[in-house]
């Protein structure tokens, strides 16, 4: 397994000044906004899923 992944910006303000917070593994800050988030990964999707059925479109 290679290092974390690193996000290139804020998602809440869009600015690249970043870094990893004291708040554990996929936590960081953002200088610019002064906010904090975590980011996690949640899995694969089933082989075949589409982005409608995730919607919960009727449509297929």
């Amino acid at each position: 397994m290679s290092e974390r992944a690193a996000p290139f910006y804020c998602p809440y303000c869009g600015d690249e000044d970043l870094r990893p917070s004291e708040e554990g593994h996929g936590a960081w800050e953002c200088g610019a906004c002064n906010r904090a988030f975590r980011l996690s990964f949640i899995g694969l999707l089933a082989k075949g899923l589409s982005r409608a059925n995730t919607r919960g479109d009727s449509r297929t």
